[in-house]
């Protein structure tokens, strides 16, 4: 499985530690920053996480920002993207069974070092429902804008 992933300045330390957790379980990893400690803005390293997943260059992502809002937003612009915002263990399950989603951002701010591993396991081996949840997600994309 490959994994795309990009955070800005407030995640860098989130990313360092599950960048050492996907490495070393296998995971192949397509890391798109940042890495110095420089304020930067977050949509310049989520768009690149978002276009390699929505390409097929890897299965899924993880973004980190502040709140987990902006990237979350940035990411969900693209067509093919599920970006959920997830700080607790049950919002991760959920994310895959219930929304499919394919990037999970997460809010650096508010979340606790002890619980992102826990999080992004959850993420990662957490299979989708389908059903009626699949006929949902097909109704997400705006299939003829009435204006």
């Amino acid at each position: 499985m490959i994994i795309a992933i990009g955070s800005d300045h407030t995640g860098i330390i989130y990313r360092c530690l599950i960048n050492d957790f996907l490495k070393k379980n296998k995971y192949k990893i397509e890391d798109f920053g940042l890495y110095t400690n420089k304020k930067v803005d977050y949509p310049d390293y989520v768009h690149p996480v978002a276009k390699c997943v929505e390409s097929g260059g890897a299965n899924c992502g993880i973004i980190i920002c502040g709140s987990g809002n902006g990237a979350a937003m940035t990411a969900n612009k693209y067509k093919n993207i599920r970006a959920a915002l997830v700080w607790n263990k049950e919002i991760a399950s959920l994310a895959r069974k219930h929304n499919n989603a394919n990037i999970i951002s997460l809010p650096a701010r508010f979340l606790k070092k002890e619980d992102i591993l826990d999080i992004i396991k959850i993420f990662l081996n957490t299979k989708f429902d389908g059903g009626r949840h699949q006929i949902r997600i097909e109704k997400i994309p705006i299939k003829n804008n009435p204006q």
